[in-house]
């Protein structure tokens, strides 16, 4: 992938203002989060609206389509897995990201993406993931037209990392990416274009995971799917 134009504004997230938290929402309920229930709704989907749909557009650059899985790990409790990415990287290095990348011309659909993607960024096995469906394209500030698939992956595999892709994995609690009062918005004001973004911070244990741009509003859009 070609490295981006220096236009691209260069800041650490966390230190922009937060401007509001959306404590005042409705969570998703508990018993909408189970397997059974995810299923259901995946299988006869409500009508809902995106909340973000694309970001402010940073590079001058031809669209590229995507995929990422969202994988909804079974646990008891069940739990999201992301992945770190490295600082190498020439987009988005370092941050917080869903498995996944640019379509192939030979892959057969976004889940067939995010599949591949998948197993090759963190060696999950594809028959572990039982795809439920898909959430509305989010199209990146970097110009990717990114397809997120929302999945079941049945937990204890043996997640083998890229090393030149993923710097660490980790979950993070589905309820607590569904409860808007860990939903915050930022705001940045650059070259005379506003940008506003939702983080979604998580201590776990002694490292916080900073989760914010494209996958905090993949996520949010995914809030507004199951509160519909």
């Amino acid at each position: 992938m070609p490295p981006l134009p220096p236009s691209l504004p260069i800041f650490d997230p966390r230190t922009v203002p937060v401007v509001g938290v959306d404590a005042h929402l409705p969570r998703v309920a508990t018993a909408a989060q189970q397997p059974d229930a995810l299923r259901q709704r995946f299988a006869a989907p409500p009508p809902w609206t995106p909340e973000i749909r694309r970001e402010p557009k940073f590079a001058d650059r031809a669209p590229a389509q995507a995929a990422v899985l969202v994988p909804i790990v079974l646990h008891e409790r069940p739990t999201v897995l992301l992945t770190e990415r490295t600082a190498n990287l020439s987009t988005h290095s370092g941050q917080v990201a869903f498995p996944g990348g640019r379509s192939d011309p030979e892959d057969r659909d976004a889940a067939a993406t995010a599949l591949r993607e998948a197993q090759e960024e963190v060696g999950l096995p594809p028959e572990r993931v039982e795809v439920l469906g898909q959430l509305s394209t989010y199209i990146t500030g970097t110009a990717f037209i990114v397809t997120p698939v929302v999945a079941l992956v049945q937990p204890g595999a043996a997640l083998t990392p890229n090393p030149d892709e993923v710097a660490d994995v980790f979950e993070v609690p589905l309820d607590y990416l569904l409860d808007p009062a860990h939903h915050q918005r930022h705001l940045l004001q650059w070259q005379g274009q506003q940008r506003e973004w939702f983080a979604m911070p998580y201590q776990d244990g002694e490292h916080m995971r900073f989760i914010w741009g494209a996958t905090a509003g993949m996520l949010r859009n995914l809030y507004r799917f199951m509160l519909a």
